[in-house]
C-alpha cells in the first residue's frame, strides 16, 4: 500500500499524521509533542548578520527570548485568500506569503523525511478562508503554491469538515447524515455528509458552508471589551480645538494578532504618537505604542486565550497580563463573554443553516453532530448544536487531530494524484 500522509496546515497549530498498514491513522510526533504551533520566528545572527529563523515551539522559544530584535509571523494562512496582501519584509527581505508558508512547512515536516518518501500526501482547506472578502479559489491555489516550494508540487486537497468526518466515520455501524462542524483558530466549518460503513465505506458529501471566523475571533472580542479601552480605544483627541475620535482602525488591528506585525510600521507608530499629543489622556496611547515596539503581543495574545479556555469551564475568569508598568488583573463573567460573541455565534448558526440547507435537509434529518476544534468546546457554541438537534445526536473528540487524522484516512481510498 502507498504510504499516505495527512497535513492539517492550521492558523494556529498544524498536525501531520500518516496512514499505517494495518488502516489507523496516527499523528507524528515532534520533540514538543503532536501539535505544533503555525509560527515562524526571524532574527539576525549577531555574529555574522545572516538572517536566521526557527518554526513552531522553537519559533516562539527564539522570540520570547529576543523580542525586540526577532520578528514573530503568527496566522499566515489568514492571508491566504487575501488578495492585497502579496508580500512583506523582514529585516530588509522580501517575502512573499507562498515563501512564508513554503518555509513553515519545511520546518513542520523535516522530522518526518522517511515517512514522506514515495508518500500520497493529502492536504486540508477550509469551506470559506479568512476575511469579508475572501477569494476561496485564491486561497486555495496559494495554499497548493505554497506546497509546491515546499517540494510537495502534487498534492490532493479536501475539505477539512469533511475530513474530521471520516475519521469520525469509524465511530458508525449503520447508515447515517451526520453534520461535522470543524472549529479551527480562524474559521468554522460545516459538512454533512452521508457514511454507508459497507465494507466497503462509502462516504458522500451533501451540503458544505462555512464563515471566516472562529476561536480567534472571541479573543478579539475580549481584547475589544477589556484591553483596547485601557490602550484609549473610544477617547479624544483634538485637532485645532475640535474633538475627534481617536481613530478605530488601529484598535481593529491591535486586537487581530495576525495584523499586529503590520502596526510596527514606522507611519502608524507615528500616526499614534501624532494623536496622542491632543488626546484626553496620552499616557494610553503611550501604552498602546510601547506594546507594539516591544512585540509584547504575543504574551497578551496568549493571556487572552488562556482566560478564554477558562471560561469554558467556570461561570468567570480572570485576565491577568502585565508588560513593565501596563497591568491588568480583570474579572470576566461567561455571561458577558457570551454577550460579546454574540453576534459571531449568529454568523456560525447561520452557516449551520446554510450548509443544512446546501444539503436539502432539516434539522431532523440529520443522525448526529460531530464537532471538533478547541472552539467547539466554547459552552455558547456547543449550544448552537444542542438548540437545534439536542444533546444525544452531539459527539465530539480528537480536538486538534481529528482533521489531519481524517485527511491521511481520505487519502487511503484516493488514487495517486
Amino acid at each position: 500500500m502507498q504510504p499516505v500522509i495527512g497535513i492539517d496546515f492550521g492558523t494556529t497549530n498544524s498536525v501531520v499524521t500518516a496512514l499505517r498498514p494495518d488502516g489507523r491513522a496516527v499523528t507524528l510526533r515532534h520533540e514538543m509533542g503532536e501539535v505544533f504551533r503555525s509560527v515562524l520566528c526571524f532574527w539576525s545572527d549577531p555574529r555574522g548578520g545572516a538572517l536566521r529563523h526557527a518554526a513552531g515551539p522553537a519559533g516562539i522559544e527564539a522570540y520570547l527570548d529576543e523580542p525586540l530584535a526577532s520578528r514573530l509571523v503568527m496566522s499566515m494562512k489568514s492571508y491566504l485568500a487575501q488578495r492585497s496582501f502579496t508580500e512583506t519584509r523582514i529585516f530588509g527581505r522580501r517575502w512573499t506569503l507562498e515563501a512564508l508558508i513554503a518555509l513553515f512547512l519545511r520546518e513542520l515536516l523535516a522530522p518526518f523525511g522517511a515517512e514522506m518518501a514515495g508518500a500520497r500526501v493529502v492536504v486540508g482547506r477550509p469551506v470559506r478562508f479568512v476575511g469579508d472578502r475572501a477569494e476561496d479559489d485564491l486561497g486555495e491555489a496559494r495554499l497548493r503554491a505554497a506546497f509546491a516550494q515546499a517540494g510537495l508540487p502534487e498534492v490532493s486537497v479536501a475539505l477539512e469538515p469533511a475530513a474530521a468526518g471520516q475519521r469520525f466515520a469509524g465511530e458508525i455501524d449503520r447508515p447515517a447524515t451526520v453534520l461535522v462542524g470543524d472549529f479551527g483558530g480562524g474559521t468554522s466549518d460545516f459538512s454533512v455528509l452521508r457514511f454507508d460503513p459497507g465494507p466497503p465505506l462509502k462516504v458522500t458529501a451533501l451540503g458544505h458552508a462555512g464563515v471566516g471566523l472562529a476561536g480567534d475571533a472571541f479573543d478579539t472580542r475580549i481584547i475589544d471589551h477589556v484591553v483596547s479601552p485601557r490602550l484609549g480605544k473610544g477617547g479624544e483627541y483634538r485637532v485645532m480645538g475640535k474633538p475627534l475620535p481617536i481613530p478605530p482602525a488601529w484598535y481593529a488591528s491591535f486586537a487581530r494578532w495576525h495584523q499586529l506585525p503590520l502596526m510596527r510600521g514606522p507611519k502608524t507608530l507615528r500616526d499614534i504618537a501624532e494623536v496622542a499629543r491632543t488626546a484626553d489622556h496620552p499616557e494610553m496611547l503611550h501604552q498602546l505604542v510601547r506594546l507594539i515596539e516591544d512585540e509584547a503581543g504575543y504574551a497578551l495574545y496568549r493571556a487572552v486565550s488562556s482566560a478564554k479556555a477558562a471560561l469554558s469551564a467556570e461561570e468567570a475568569a480572570v485576565l491577568r497580563f502585565r508588560h513593565e508598568d501596563f497591568e491588568i488583573e480583570a474579572p470576566i463573567a461567561r455571561a458577558d463573554f457570551e454577550a460579546w460573541i454574540a453576534p459571531d455565534l449568529a454568523r456560525m448558526e447561520a452557516a449551520v443553516e446554510a450548509a443544512l440547507a446546501d444539503a436539502g435537509l432539516e434539522a431532523a434529518g440529520v443522525d448526529r453532530v460531530f464537532l471538533t476544534g478547541g472552539t467547539s468546546l466554547v459552552p455558547a457554541v456547543r449550544s448552537i448544536f444542542t438548540r437545534r438537534f439536542g444533546e444525544e445526536r452531539i459527539f465530539g473528540g480528537g480536538e486538534f487531530v481529528s482533521v489531519a487524522e481524517g485527511l491521511a484516512l481520505m487519502g487511503r481510498d484516493q488514487t495517486s494524484p
